[in-house]
């Protein structure tokens, strides 16, 4: 087989327009004017980067290409505009078992839903994960252009045990997993993206520290394919995926109501982005309907609690007759298997709580079949008992190391049957009863989870304009400033102070002081971009990071701000209040020996802008002072 570095060249890769763009941001003189200019040549990718840009950001909607590619950032541009081009090419292809339409809309769907996980778990730049919940499976697609025969053979595989990722790795000798994280590495996603990307289809096996930041993104990726699968999934197949869904919410301290939200938001964009990048989407029912119906259908259904029992035995007479002889006994049909390998394959559709099996069988026999089940998880907790006609003295030792709990002699009669029948009932109640404790225990978990975040996240915010306080401010400066460090990414940062606000209050009262406060903070979450972070150091000052960020383009945003606070206007008894900001801008700078000397440096440019008349955003550099005023009050 090939190696698999040889397969980078044939990778799925953009083309045109989308290759220009990732060129464009690649550049180390890059700007936004030149990205932009690339961007519009393209219609098609600039409508969707407005759709994205807008769609899901409390603040002014963007008008320009431009003010798109100010908030997106460089990074996530660039990796939109591979998205959607692979998007593009890919609607179709040679691979005849692949469904390349419901391929995209899968992917569609889990961007939609890592995006507004993000917005609401504050885990990673919600634009970032939408583009990796487009990505998470584009490794299939790689296999299905590499190897279009193959890959086609593969698909259509009857089922068995192993999953796709061990047949691909056996037929092909690479995985859809491997591929992901190749083209992934291409479109410059960061290393706890890809690694977090790489373990979603089975959060399980991550190793990773359960809610640490690797774990919470690796169950937020779990949790947005839980939420793909299910929009794609049949009415028949909608109680298995709605109940993975439930359980991977616990985990990421959803509450029902919260999810229930995020999923009809979720659903209602697919089909409006569906529409723009022409795929397949269904009309979804709220998700309160689809809960009630999944519901409805367990009250009548086949419950797990409900008692499933299974009787293997190859004798036409004696099976029925058995199989008679338990329905009287538990009062409900039972199902019936003719040897060991059909009744295993049984077994693994149904999982019954008691199995009875004769032992003499052609195919495999019952104690071959008893060692079957107990190798598998769910079948370590299932009572079998054996059905023979030869004495168990020789073969009792043999038959209870294979895993069997009882046996019985042949020809069965009905007061040794419900003896039986009584014990092992006995067995699978207090396995129901262990599971419903274990259930409850995880759910008094899950609501301590909640509970505990949501005292955090108190701790952590301004309790009079909801945006993050002092000591959050400290933690993501310090966090920043590390980060920026190892990377040697730029860092910049802006003080912020309302003018003359000891003014307003003594003119005007604390109850208006408060009022405008929480304006204020109001108009920097709306202009600030999506990753910048933000806090109220105290008082009327307020504290803005710029990650990955120049002076020059933290200055523009800088002004951008206080052009939104100075179109703020009030009136108190007929006098007008107008509001201002001034605002110190400084970026990381070699000679900065820690994040309190970049502080330190944005104070001094606030205190320039606060001497030079106020109303405006100043930045010192090498002694040299910028600043951008508006126009003052009279």
């Amino acid at each position: 087989m090939k190696n698999k570095m040889v397969f980078i060249d044939v990778l799925p890769s953009p083309k045109g327009v989308a290759l220009a763009i990732m060129e464009a941001c690649g550049r180390d003189d890059a700007t936004m004017d030149s990205v932009a200019s690339v961007i519009q040549t393209d219609p098609a990718l600039a409508a969707r980067l407005f759709q994205l840009a807008n769609s899901a950001h409390a603040g002014r909607p963007v008008g320009t290409i431009q003010e798109v590619v100010l908030r997106l950032g460089f990074s996530v541009v660039r990796q939109l505009a591979l998205s959607f081009s692979l998007v593009d090419q890919y609607q179709n292809g040679s691979c005849r078992a692949f469904d390349y339409p419901g391929f995209w809309s899968h992917s569609l769907l889990m961007a939609l839903a890592c995006r507004e996980l993000g917005g609401l778990l504050r885990v990673a730049a919600p634009d970032e994960l939408f583009v990796c919940g487009l990505l998470a499976r584009i490794g299939r697609l790689a296999l299905a252009t590499i190897f279009p025969r193959e890959y086609a053979e593969l698909l259509t595989l009857p089922n068995a045990a192993d999953t796709l990722l061990e047949r691909e790795r056996l037929r092909l000798h690479v995985d859809h997993s491997e591929l992901t994280t190749v083209i992934m590495t291409d479109c410059s996603v960061t290393t706890a993206l890809r690694e977090a990307i790489s373990y979603h289809e089975a959060p399980e096996t991550s190793g990773f520290t359960e809610g640490s930041p690797s774990w919470r993104l690796v169950q937020l990726f779990y949790h947005a394919k839980c939420l793909a699968d299910l929009g794609q999934a049949s009415e028949e197949e909608r109680h298995d995926k709605i109940s993975e869904l439930m359980l991977s919410s616990r985990k990421l301290g959803l509450e029902t109501n919260e999810m229930g939200n995020l999923a009809d938001r979720v659903f209602a964009q697919w089909r409006e982005w569906a529409a723009l990048l022409k795929m397949p989407a269904v009309s979804m029912p709220p998700f309160a309907t689809i809960a009630a119906a999944v519901s409805r259908f367990e009250e009548v259904g086949d419950l797990p609690a409900q008692l499933r029992v299974l009787l293997v035995e190859d004798e036409t007479t004696s099976r029925l007759l058995v199989a008679s002889l338990l329905k009287q006994v538990l009062g409900r049909p039972v199902y019936c298997a003719v040897n060991g390998k059909e009744a295993l394959a049984l077994a693994l559709e149904t999982k019954p709580q008691i199995v009875v099996t004769d032992w003499l069988m052609p195919v495999m026999n019952g104690i071959e079949f008893c060692r079957a089940l107990r190798a598998t998880e769910w079948g370590q907790s299932i009572y079998v008992i054996m059905l023979t006609v030869v004495e168990m003295e020789n073969g009792i030792e043999e038959a209870f190391e294979a895993g069997v709990d009882d046996y019985m002699p042949k020809p069965v009669n009905i007061p040794a049957m419900k003896a039986k029948m009584r014990a092992a009932l006995r067995y699978t109640k207090v396995l129901e009863a262990l599971a419903q404790d274990r259930a409850q225990l995880k759910q008094l978990a899950a609501e301590l989870a909640i509970s505990n975040r949501r005292l955090e996240q108190l701790a952590l915010t301004d309790l009079l304009t909801g945006v993050p306080n002092r000591r959050a401010g400290m933690d993501a400066l310090s966090q920043a400033w590390f980060a920026a460090d190892r990377s040697g990414q730029p860092l910049s940062a802006m003080m912020i102070d309302v003018d003359h606000f000891k003014t307003i209050n003594d003119n005007h009262g604390h109850g208006m002081g408060d009022r405008v406060l929480k304006e204020v903070a109001n108009a920097i979450q709306t202009t600030a971009r999506r990753d910048d972070s933000i806090c109220r150091l105290g008082g009327e000052e307020f504290l803005v990071l710029c990650h990955n960020t120049q002076l020059g383009t933290a200055l523009q945003i800088a002004e951008r701000l206080r052009k939104t606070v100075d179109e703020l206007k009030y009136e108190n008894d007929g006098t007008k209040i107008q509001i201002n900001v001034s605002i110190g801008v400084a970026c990381k700078e070699p000679g900065m020996d820690n994040a309190e000397a970049l502080v330190s440096a944005a104070d001094n440019a606030l205190y320039t802008a606060k001497h030079l008349g106020r109303n405006r955003s100043c930045s010192i550099t090498q002694g040299q002072v910028h600043c951008m005023a508006g126009k003052q009050p009279s």
